[in-house]
């Protein structure tokens, strides 16, 4: 027998053949490529837009990123490359490598430590310095 093992199977074999048939260079798509189309915004930029600039008395960028890698280490791994660019955007937003971390050590109380590991693993790979200037 050389087809699908399960019903699961056949089902994903279903719909990797059609997206064949849709455009062909989607068996190729890794969703970490979305990450080179999106640069970080400047510091003043965030502020404007997700910061005071809309609404001068609630919270600052800074703070709004750190509520959203909260939440994003609480979801899991389903949400790497999203998780990368909150994490690029607080490098720039000013936000230390010890805030980073201790924001996601605390939402393992809400996703558990595999989340948690998960994101601590994410945020050091963007964090580390870059020596390879390719």
């Amino acid at each position: 027998m050389t087809g699908p093992k399960t019903p699961f199977d056949a089902i994903m074999s279903m719909g990797q053949d059609w997206v064949k048939q849709l455009n062909p260079a989607m068996e190729t798509f890794t969703p970490k490529g979305i990450e080179a189309f999106w640069p970080t915004m400047p510091a003043a930029m965030m502020e404007t837009f997700f910061g005071r600039g809309l609404n001068p008395e609630g919270l600052d960028a800074k703070t709004r990123l750190l509520l959203t890698l909260m939440g994003l280490t609480i979801m899991g791994a389903q949400a790497e490359v999203q998780l990368r660019l909150t994490v690029r955007h607080l490098v720039e937003a000013g936000a230390t490598e010890k805030e980073v971390a201790a924001t996601i050590a605390m939402a393992a109380m809400f996703g558990g430590v595999p989340s948690m590991t998960q994101a601590m693993t994410i945020a050091n790979d963007v964090m580390k310095p870059k020596t390879d200037k390719t």
